[in-house]
């Protein structure tokens, strides 16, 4: 009878010591959550851990190690994952490297924090009540530390503390007061292997927090919460259907609306989610609808400042800008960029972003100035968020490089392609589309500074690159044996370049099954080029004629691309003797020309010049005076007129004077066209004795940089 008495008054000494110990405990975890609404998540942190201590017999601030050993064998100690610190003001979490691009491609990813996707449901430290059981009040300060590290964007050591807190409840999954913390401790290690860029992991953590909200009946907006966060992990999945992430957005939209009001902060963050869904698949419409129906909510719910406001101005912004409303993306890039530099400040990754975005648009539209200001800056904030080396930093590059090719300052426009292909070659794989286009942008500088040889290296690494890539039968291969075919003819290696053609040839034929095909027009027309240059005149011609046959079917008798096969086809009955056929020939190509091009285009000056050649060749001055001063006409009175072009006509017409003893007229024409000669070109010629302009192939590829 003594034993059993002395066993029932243990427990009740033992009951008020708890009772005292839980009440301090809350009172300690009371203070954390204050210090935390302060945004003091170090204090918060410290009151929480001795709060902890208490609960668990030890000191306070114990070890995250020891604390792993002792509850779980799976966790691992912090020595076998580092940190990683990036320069930047937030903490990018992740697995240690080496190579620094690493860092900086793990930031491009994944920060993303600063807006608001509907990822981070619960964010708020959880309060304690004395009628918890050990285990779930252990488990909720484990994980009220865990969003202490959410809230510094430490999402590494955050998802420990979250799995620690999970083995804590999971003792005790049928305790009632148990679930609720289960599911929101699997919404943050969802939250936090996301933002690691673990997603496959962060499905599994939201599946689980579903089937949990699904069997103890938590309710849809629990559901609809988490129905959104894994429709924003197949929104990321590139193997995913983009259709099953927009049904489940969609799903949770529909809950929202039902059970919250419909002008909630909820039902603004699916419907940006939505919106960048419809964006991805290019339907600008709607991504624009749901994108103003966002920022309608935002500014009445969230207010005019704030950054969940400036991210869905900037999905805006870009919509407008993909469908060419271009006035009104401006509008929204500004006031993206007014609300970011306030949050994120002026040295952010999607200012950088924006700023490029803006100068694409100054660029579009001619104003080279404007546009290379905003580039500039687009560098120097991408350098300052992103570091050296970076996709987003390279693609500013390649831009500037494109708009110095087109003001002319080709040395620049080099500069920047080369340094734009280093930070393509350190983080991209080596045939990497990107790194393809550079090499060809700088081969296509070579090109149009003469330098033949040099853009036919760059054009060979290219071909290199697409043989590995897409194997030897794909048309961008073509594409470029193309191009490697025309820097082999300005170097007069016809037969290598007949043999690059040839093979281009090959492989469109097999592509397209079929010679009705521009590519294979096109492709014809520089092998009859090759041909008529190593004399094989009949040959040639069977190749311009063919060339004709299927550009007259595809585009019509009067496009200009017709006009230069009439053109070549022309040259080679000049020059096999046949002078009637080819002045016939050389008058359709004007009359193609003149419809297609207009009366004051350049082509048509030429073909009046050639004309005029052709008659002066043949003794009727006439008929070569006429065409020549109606050639001058044209060149005086078009815009953009050449001076030396009408020094040229000049000293023609001066020749056919002198042929015909007009001895006046022949000296007006040759005292003009020196003085031209003298002020635009410091040359002293006064005669230039013209041959037959062919038609090059540089009118059939352009010297233009493709688009990086």
């Amino acid at each position: 009878m003594t034993e059993r008495q002395e066993t029932n008054e243990r427990p009740y000494k033992r009951s008020r010591s708890v009772a005292s110990s839980t009440e301090e405990i809350c009172l300690l975890n009371q203070t954390g959550i204050r210090n935390m609404l302060s945004g003091r998540e170090d204090e918060a942190e410290r009151y929480f851990s001795q709060a902890l201590g208490q609960v668990d017999g030890r000191k306070p601030c114990a070890s995250l190690d020891s604390a792993t050993r002792a509850s779980s064998k799976q966790m691992k100690p912090p020595s076998s994952d580092i940190e990683i610190q990036p320069s930047s003001t937030s903490e990018i979490d992740g697995t240690a490297s080496s190579n620094d691009t690493s860092k900086t491609t793990m930031l491009y990813i994944y920060q993303r924090q600063e807006y608001d996707e509907g990822m981070y449901v619960y964010s708020e430290a959880l309060p304690l009540d004395e009628s918890l059981t050990e285990s779930v009040r252990s488990g909720t300060l484990l994980y009220n530390v865990g969003q202490t590290h959410v809230r510094r964007g430490k999402y590494f050591e955050a998802r420990r503390w979250f799995e620690l807190a999970l083995v804590r409840v999971t003792l005790v999954s049928h305790d009632l007061k148990a679930v609720p913390i289960s599911v929101k401790i699997q919404h943050n290690l969802g939250h936090c292997h996301y933002r690691l860029g673990r997603n496959e992991e962060a499905m599994t953590c939201y599946k689980k927090a579903l089937a949990i909200i699904n069997s103890a009946g938590l309710g849809d907006l629990s559901a609809a919460a988490t129905n959104n966060c894994m429709a924003v992990l197949l929104f990321h999945d590139e193997y995913a259907e983009t259709k099953d992430a927009l049904n489940m957005f969609k799903e949770s939209l529909k809950i929202f609306r039902s059970q919250l009001c419909s002008q909630s902060s909820e039902v603004a963050t699916v419907l940006n989610n939505i919106g960048r869904v419809h964006y991805l698949e290019g339907n600008y419409d709607c991504a624009l609808a749901v994108y103003k129906e966002a920022l309608l909510i935002r500014r009445k719910v969230l207010g005019e400042k704030s950054i969940d406001l400036a991210a869905t101005m900037c999905n805006t912004g870009q919509t407008l800008h993909q469908r060419g409303d271009l006035d009104e993306a401006m509008v929204y890039y500004s006031e993206f960029l007014k609300l970011a530099g306030f949050h994120l400040g002026s040295n952010h990754r999607d200012v950088a972003i924006i700023l490029k975005c803006m100068a694409e648009i100054h660029h579009g539209r001619g104003q080279l100035d404007k546009a290379r200001s905003m580039y500039e800056e687009a560098l120097r904030t991408g350098r300052i968020a992103l570091g050296n080396h970076h996709p987003e930093l390279a693609s500013t590059i390649n831009k500037l490089g494109n708009l110095y090719y087109e003001m002319q300052d080709l040395d620049t426009a080099l500069q920047y392609y080369n340094e734009g292909l280093k930070i393509e070659q350190i983080l991209l794989d080596p045939h990497h589309p990107h790194i393809m286009v550079t090499l060809m942008n700088i081969a296509q500088i070579h090109r149009h500074r003469g330098h033949f040889a040099a853009a036919l290296v760059k054009y060979t690494e290219v071909h290199e690159l697409q043989m590995k890539a897409y194997g030897p039968n794909n048309l961008a291969v073509a594409s470029t044996l193309s191009s490697m075919g025309l820097m082999q003819y300005q170097l007069k290696s016809y037969s290598s370049a007949f043999d690059l053609y040839q093979e281009a040839l090959r492989i469109q034929r097999d592509h397209y099954e079929s010679d009705e095909n521009a590519d294979v027009a096109s492709t014809l027309n520089s092998i009859g080029l090759v041909l008529f240059n190593q004399g094989v005149y009949g040959l040639a011609k069977n190749c311009f004629t063919d060339s004709l046959r299927i550009r007259r079917n595809i585009l019509g008798p009067d496009h200009r691309d017709v006009a230069i096969l009439w053109y070549n086809i022309a040259t080679i009955y000049l020059e096999t003797g046949e002078d009637d056929f080819a002045i016939r020939l050389y008058k359709e190509t004007l009359r193609v020309e003149r419809h297609s091009l207009g009366e004051k285009h350049h082509d048509v000056i030429l073909t009046l010049q050639h004309l005029g050649l052709v008659y002066q060749q043949r003794g009727e001055l006439d008929e070569a005076l006429h065409y020549f001063s109606e050639a001058l006409e044209i060149e005086r009175t078009k815009e953009g007129k050449s001076y030396v072009a009408v020094g040229k006509l000049l000293n023609l017409i001066g020749n056919i004077h002198l042929q015909r003893a007009n001895v006046g007229n022949m000296m007006e024409c040759y005292v003009e066209a020196s003085r031209l000669y003298r002020e635009w070109t410091q040359q002293n010629d006064t005669l230039v004795i013209a041959g037959y302009n062919f038609y090059g192939l540089s009118k059939l590829h352009p010297p233009s940089a493709s688009m990086a």
